[in-house]
């Protein structure tokens, strides 16, 4: 590998954009080669003020340019996910580097083609950006789970709200594009996979748009019995606040709950609540991409992996079924490939106790 990654963007949407800026001006080891974007006008402006950085519309396009210290050797993909399948085996046959915001793919069946088609190279290629592992707070928690300070991890309260949803976001959404977060945090947390998934719909808001039922009360399962529940409510006005609360055998720990500054100013008190996903991961994104960059240089991954995107897509499957019937649905998995065995790949649970695709994250 090059001493710096020469990375590709594919995708200059909100969610592409801010990772470019971040490999540009905060990663250290990978810098911006090419932007790649349907929209080649958004690709240009993209790329303007990085110097060397050119603008492509397709990815064979970059992929064959040469470029100022030599092609394109990794991959960042910010796509839509209906997009990212066949941008991840393209990526693949070429054996680079991927780094490939959520969802890997939007369904279990093409998840598991990308799963298949890694395995034939032997090694892990693609981190899937599930940032919430990065975060401190959640980094916090799963070393408390992990350590058994306070016993055994009983039960799990999750808190997801966003402050409005952009149009032609549906009831299916809900789970695909946000609670599909919770489930990877859940696997990530507890160390097991999910094995069943119930929703329950309750009094909607006012607020929600036409055909969409919101919030939602998500009730999850895991292999040892661990129960978790999310609040989903993608039409919660004040801003955008995610938070858990934890059940141990020997205590109570809250996180992502209300932070500073808490100010007392002309007959007022109280602070602020962040207005996106943007804000309130920022600095997990960081954190996430340079463990990615770090990963990457030396051959392997420094996070979420192609079987925790196959996972959770299974696991939104289960949970939009859930939706559909009102009952417990199982969570069907294929055998874990040796491939993915625990030894086999960096989880990214250590990584922000050291050191954003979709609208509704």
């Amino acid at each position: 590998m090059a001493e710096n990654l020469r990375v590709a963007v594919i995708g200059a949407g909100r969610m592409g954009a801010d990772h470019i800026q971040r490999l540009h001006t905060r990663i250290h080891g990978a810098e911006v080669a090419a932007v790649i974007d349907v929209d080649l006008d958004r690709a240009n402006a993209a790329v303007a003020g990085i110097p060397g950085a050119r603008a492509f519309a397709t990815p064979a396009e970059a992929y064959a340019a040469e470029l100022d210290g030599g092609k394109v050797n990794a991959v960042v993909i910010a796509t839509p996910g209906f997009l990212h399948e066949q941008a991840l085996l393209e990526a693949l046959e070429l054996d680079l580097p991927i780094l490939c915001e959520k969802p890997l793919t939007p369904d279990a069946e093409s998840a598991w083609k990308i799963v298949e088609a890694e395995q034939k190279l032997g090694r892990q290629r693609i981190q899937v950006g599930f940032m919430r592992r990065f975060d401190a707070e959640y980094a916090a928690l799963g070393g408390l789970v992990r350590s058994r300070d306070l016993g055994e991890l009983l039960m799990l309260h999750c808190r997801h709200r966003n402050p409005d949803t952009p149009p032609g976001f549906t009831n299916e959404m809900l789970i695909n594009d946000s609670v599909v977060h919770e489930f990877d945090v859940i696997r990530y947390l507890t160390g097991e996979e999910i094995t069943s998934v119930q929703v329950r719909l309750g009094k909607a808001s006012s607020k929600a748009p036409e055909g969409q039922h919101d919030p939602q009360h998500v009730l999850i399962e895991t292999e040892s019995g661990v129960l978790a529940d999310v609040e989903i409510f993608v039409n919660a006005q004040f801003g955008y606040e995610v938070a858990t609360q934890a059940a141990f055998e020997g205590g109570i720990v809250d996180i992502g709950g209300d932070g500073g500054p808490y100010v007392r100013r002309a007959g007022r008190w109280g602070g602020e609540v962040t207005p996106s996903f943007i804000e309130r991961f920022g600095a997990a994104y960081d954190v996430e991409v340079q463990a990615w960059a770090d990963a990457a240089l030396r051959g392997g991954i420094g996070g979420p992996s192609a079987w925790d995107g196959y996972a959770t897509a299974a696991c939104c499957e289960a949970g939009v079924e859930a939706q559909r019937t009102g009952g417990k649905v199982a969570v069907v998995l294929k055998p874990k490939p040796a491939l993915y065995a625990v030894g086999a790949e960096a989880s990214g649970s250590d990584a922000a106790g050291v050191g954003a695709a979709g609208a509704a994250r």
